[in-house]
């Protein structure tokens, strides 16, 4: 039997075993941790040839996937502390190097610096990268470590390490861009419903919508991970800009011709791996896709999203005076006419908290439309944490040289919609001649382009 095949009839069986872990948080017992400590050993040493170190690989994760919680806090404690560099390797050849620091010597002793600093981590992560299913096994691992940083900082070593692979392993030329359609193979569009992180997908006739003729989606795929996309966005071929994602999402609105369209929105991108945080694509994604549009629909003269804002309420909320500083002498006449007295009433703490039926009365729709825009502008425009937008989805979109464009008032009136933004989305406009001005503006000095109209609800 090859090699491949002993590997492959191991790692099979690794979601059973995922599937059969017991799910206790009991600590592993010493007898484990020993063997687990062997295993560790073996692979750090990297002995015998390409077929046994293949079979140790497969055994050590076949162990940790065994393993509940604790036992695995447990094993990526022991490697993060037990397999990091030696310190005193590391003294002697950077005192060699600094002594044949202007000699004929230097770069040899430089060499062996660089080879003592090698932590003996990087040599067990590598190794599962040369067995199948081994890179989706780093990047759940991956996944794992993030849950278990905050209370275990210790295992921060290991995280910078392996997120460092796993950045070169995804590097975005190694990864394919690839269109999803209606007719990909069902475990692929499985994968879509499972990730979709922005709008819900609800039935097969939802997701059917949105691959009709009058949508794309677009997914980075790596080559050893071909039914997992990394990230996916969806996309509408619209006479316009969208205001309003209902209409988008409507599965029996008409279908739209593409051939007229000259705007592509984004209406949705979803990264899905976890254990991929702090790898950057999406930036080459939306690129990449504004390539294969522009091919295939040459009238398309406009490139812009229709975003959701999800923190604009939880900033509203640490900072409850912004609403009150909102709302001006003329809203109030209009806020009086709908029943809200003042500011203690009851509708104006019920918006606090995200919930209430506001958005079913016409006459307190009305009144509140101009402060909260005014609200959400100020806080796409100023809210700030480390020179940078408080917004997620701000921060991706104006990071890649997009410009806050537009305000749409109850563009998504789902809870969800309501709760986290009071239903208000925002269109980020990329226009081609000033992506790469903005993009280094915004990562040089914090800068964010906005159009004349939203700054001037920000200043309000």
């Amino acid at each position: 039997m090859s090699a491949t095949s002993l590997v492959s009839k191991s790692l099979s069986k690794m979601r059973e075993m995922v599937a059969q872990a017991t799910g206790k948080t009991r600590e592993p017992s010493e007898k484990v941790l020993e063997r687990i400590r062997q295993q560790l050993e073996e692979c750090a040493a990297g002995l015998g040839g390409e077929i046994s170190t293949r079979q140790r690989a497969a055994r050590l994760a076949e162990t940790y996937l065994k393993l509940d919680d604790s036992g695995r806090m447990a094993m990526l404690h022991m490697i993060a502390l037990d397999f990091g560099p030696d310190p005193a390797a590391i003294a002697e050849a950077h005192a060699a190097y600094q002594k044949a620091v202007g000699s004929k010597d230097q770069w040899e002793a430089e060499a062996r610096l660089r080879g003592a600093m090698r932590s003996r981590r990087i040599r067990i992560l590598t190794q599962f990268n040369a067995i199948p299913q081994g890179v989706k096994f780093l990047v759940d691992l991956r996944a794992d470590l993030l849950r278990f940083l905050p209370d275990n900082p210790l295992l921060k070593p290991l995280d910078r390490e392996l997120e460092a692979r796993l950045g070169a392993w995804f590097d975005v030329g190694f990864l394919e861009l690839a269109r999803i359609t209606w007719n990909s193979p069902a475990a692929l569009l499985e994968k879509l419903v499972e990730y979709e992180a922005v709008h819900e997908i609800k039935s097969w006739l939802d997701l059917k919508n949105r691959l009709d003729s009058d949508r794309r989606c677009y997914g980075f795929f790596h080559p050893r991970m071909p039914l997992e996309p990394l990230i996916f966005v969806q996309v509408a071929l619209t006479e316009g800009l969208a205001d309003d994602v209902q209409q988008l999402l409507d599965i029996n609105a008409p279908l739209a011709d593409a051939s007229k369209a000259n705007t592509a929105i984004f209406y949705s991108i979803s990264a899905t791996q976890t254990g991929l945080r702090g790898v950057s694509f999406g930036n080459f994604l939306l690129k990449r896709v504004v390539e294969d549009l522009q091919r295939d629909f040459p009238k398309l003269q406009q490139f812009a999203t229709l975003s959701p804002i999800p923190g604009l309420l939880k900033w509203v909320n640490r900072n409850p005076q912004a609403l009150g500083e909102a709302i001006t002498a003329a809203d109030w006449k209009r806020l009086t006419a709908a029943g809200v007295e003042d500011e203690n009433a009851p509708v104006l703490h019920a918006l606090l908290d995200g919930g209430g039926d506001w958005a079913s009365n016409e006459a307190l729709c009305t009144a509140l439309r101009d402060p909260l825009l005014r609200l959400a502008a100020r806080y796409l425009c100023e809210a700030r944490r480390a020179d940078k937008p408080v917004d997620p989805v701000a921060r991706f979109h104006l990071g890649n040289g997009a410009r806050i464009e537009r305000l749409n008032w109850l563009a998504d009136t789902s809870p969800k919609g309501l709760s986290q933004s009071w239903g208000i989305m925002v269109n980020y406009l990329y226009a081609p001649d000033r992506i790469e001005s903005n993009l280094e503006a915004f990562a040089r000095e914090g800068r964010i382009d906005a159009s004349a109209a939203v700054r001037r609800l920000a200043k309000r």
